[in-house]
């Protein structure tokens, strides 16, 4: 259940490349969780992308200079090993440095910020979400699949 909030300057990635980066990001994030890649959790999985003008991002507290990426996660705490962290990290750097068309030099400028919900602190559908729950419903839908876990 996990949310991702990609940030970035208008013009730095080619909207045709967004798009694929965007389903690129959900499917690493769903691999990151050890979640199947099914309809169900797809669907409690939100990329948000959001353009910002050039001249609002300050590097330095100064305007200008080259693009910077943000891709904030926001999951369950429990739900990343820091292993899977790590590799998430690592992931998500080299997918905008694709998509922007950036060579590996420049991974610097995407940062990845993990944030982890305590458990409880989580809501949908005017419900609490519990963390064990999505380790059910993912156990569930491997069954379902016939996949293992």
């Amino acid at each position: 259940m996990p949310m991702l909030e990609l940030t970035y300057p208008k013009g730095a990635i080619a909207s045709d490349a967004r798009d694929e980066l965007l389903e690129e990001l959900a499917t690493k994030m769903l691999a990151a969780e050890k979640a199947p890649d099914t309809d169900f959790f797809r669907s409690i999985t939100w990329v948000y992308a959001n353009e910002i003008e050039p001249e609002a991002l300050a590097v330095g507290g100064r305007p200008g200079g080259e693009p910077r990426f943000r891709i904030a996660v926001t999951v369950p705490e429990g739900a990343l090993s820091d292993r899977r962290k790590g590799l998430l990290v690592d992931s998500f750097n080299q997918a905008v440095l694709r998509a922007a068309g950036l060579p590996e030099s420049e991974g610097i400028r995407v940062w990845t910020v993990i944030s982890e919900v305590p458990d409880g602190n989580w809501g949908a559908a005017g419900r609490q979400v519990r963390y064990q729950q999505l380790v059910e419903a993912a156990a569930a839908e491997r069954e379902q699949a016939g996949t293992p876990a």
